[in-house]
């Protein structure tokens, strides 16, 4: 599964652990990614007990804030990265491939779908295609793409993790540089306002 160090890729983590599956992990390293997210992601793997997580760098990959000014793409989250779901599932893909993993995890909840053309049904439904088109092996292990939270609010999603036993502590959602929340991007402001509307308390905040 794609696992950064957000607390739905956590739960997703957990949910699949859970359900009896065997978990590979996958994190994408991109540029100017937040040394805390990949910490978190590790650590997150560690605690599940995932069989391998493995970490691909592609430091061209950058987030809307870093490009330089892309008029078409105005309008768009600063944490926008441009097709990014077509690159880091494809990446994934290869992943299963080579190990013969049956299903790609990933952590989109409902509320990304306001600001994500790329994690919509359709789009992840024409790329499990493609994907099965591009590998016999794919076809033959009939590989799904799992999106378990699709359906969740990002509230809804921190009482499915408490209910998990998701270690918060461990997770990640700052956008800023480091390796400590800042406590003021806009990151750590949607973190801080889920955690109150689902009331939990959050170990970080």
């Amino acid at each position: 599964m794609l696992l950064s160090g957000g607390i739905d890729s956590a739960a997703c983590l957990y949910l699949s652990r859970e359900k009896g599956f065997t978990n590979k992990t996958l994190t994408i390293r991109f540029h100017a990614m937040a040394k805390g997210e990949e910490l978190a992601a590790r650590r997150i793997a560690k605690s599940a007990g995932v069989e391998e997580h493995r970490v691909v760098s592609i430091p061209q990959l950058m987030e809307l804030s870093d490009m330089p000014k892309v008029e078409r793409l105005a309008g768009m989250p600063r944490t926008y990265i441009p097709m990014k779901n077509a690159t880091y599932y494809s990446l994934a893909a290869g992943f299963a491939e080579e190990t013969g993993a049956s299903r790609l995890v990933g952590g989109h909840n409902k509320d990304d779908l306001a600001q994500f053309e790329d994690t919509s049904d359709e789009f992840f439904e024409n790329l499990q295609r493609s994907l099965r088109a591009g590998s016999s092996r794919l076809r033959d292990q009939k590989l799904i793409i799992w999106r378990p939270l699709k359906r969740l609010s990002k509230v809804q999603v921190i009482r499915l993790a408490v209910s998990l036993g998701v270690p918060f502590e461990l997770t990640w959602s700052c956008h800023m540089e480091g390796t400590e929340h800042c406590g003021d991007c806009d990151g750590c402001a949607a973190r801080a306002r889920s955690f109150r509307e689902a009331g939990v308390r959050d170990p970080l905040m």
